[in-house]
């Protein structure tokens, strides 16, 4: 494990780096700030590393990042509609920072703040964050860690465990964005994907708050279930993809097993040949596919635009917490959150 200087945040703290590497060829280097995924470097088919997710050099461009690259989010990931939840008969109200929802927790999420290494091996780091009582206007004190692991069988794990001493809500992700020709590669339209799910979360309007059904996704643009390239589809007259830009959807996983990991995805990329295989205890997957990447520049100042990666997030549904019928992210006071993530490379 190697650990260096990753730059100074706005307050005159230093974030550090942490890389980690496997008798592969495979590194990855996450940072304190954010609990970041900095960079995933991968082999490809010729034996050149590749850097396959998107990102910034330094804690600078973290700071500033709309898009959320390499995030951990948290307390809450995605949307809650009108900001605002219920539970055990008070009201919650959020900050507001999208189409008059909360979005990724508001403006102070997790991904903002600098985390403390509990541990710090060459297989692993592990993040804690002490949240407390009324923080993003959450109930409870919650203190939860994330741990990044590098496997020998290429497969970045992330593992989130926490506990709170109140009922709260909790639905944790990881926001990279991957390209799997290289972080470097422009558009990811023309890599492969297929989803493990039969059916998806439409959206009531461009606001992208879920209406509650459950529609199957035979007959639509939005099947992946069986392999397909991510451009394939993704400007066809259908009124999902015109409402969000493009894929920019919950997709309701088919699980053999409740909360056992299985896989949810498969990515490839056949100019590099690399694929990825995702998989998560968690019962569904937010697919993005980066139509709202803001131009910005990025690692070794690549310029970053539209669809020049694409997000697997891991999740409940959205706006789960105010919708009927749906499995709901709450965390009892005393229970453990224990939820894991797994990237895994095929090279």
């Amino acid at each position: 494990m190697k650990k260096q200087g990753f730059g100074t945040t706005k307050d005159g703290k230093e974030a550090l780096l942490y890389t980690l590497s496997n008798k592969n060829g495979m590194e990855i280097s996450v940072t304190d700030y954010g609990a970041h995924l900095v960079s995933v470097l991968v082999p490809d088919k010729d034996g050149k590393k590749r850097d396959v997710v998107l990102g910034f050099d330094s804690v600078t461009g973290y700071e500033t990042d709309g898009s959320h690259f390499g995030a951990t989010i948290g307390r809450n990931g995605n949307r809650i509609a009108g900001a605002a939840f219920e539970l055990h008969g008070k009201t919650y109200q959020l900050a507001k920072n999208e189409n008059n929802n909360n979005l990724h927790s508001g403006p102070d999420g997790y991904d903002y703040r600098l985390w403390n290494v509990e541990e710090a091996d060459d297989s692993a780091v592990t993040f804690v964050l002490m949240s407390p009582d009324g923080d993003q206007r959450f109930p409870g004190n919650f203190e939860v860690s994330v741990t990044y692991t590098l496997t020998d069988e290429n497969a970045v794990e992330i593992h989130y465990e926490g506990s709170c001493d109140q009922d709260t809500v909790v639905n944790m992700t990881n926001h990279s964005y991957f390209n799997l020709a290289g972080h470097d590669a422009g558009s990811i339209e023309n890599q492969t994907l297929v989803l493990k799910a039969e059916q998806f979360s439409p959206v009531i309007d461009s606001a992208s708050i879920p209406t509650g059904e459950h529609a199957p996704v035979q007959g639509t643009p939005m099947d992946f279930t069986s392999e397909k390239a991510i451009g394939a589809e993704i400007e066809a007259d259908f009124e999902q993809l015109k409402l969000t830009g493009g894929y920019d959807h919950n997709f309701i996983l088919d699980k053999a097993v409740e909360g056992s990991i299985e896989l949810m995805a498969v990515a490839s990329c056949k100019e590099s040949g690399i694929t990825m295989e995702a998989f998560t205890d968690l019962p569904c997957v937010q697919f993005y596919a980066g139509n709202f990447i803001a131009p910005v520049t990025g690692k070794n100042g690549v310029f970053y635009d539209k669809r020049n990666g694409f997000c697997l997030e891991s999740q409940y549904v959205p706006n789960a917490i105010n919708q009927e019928g749906e499995e709901k992210p709450i965390l009892e006071a005393g229970d453990t959150y224990d939820t894991t993530t797994v990237y895994k490379f095929i090279f």
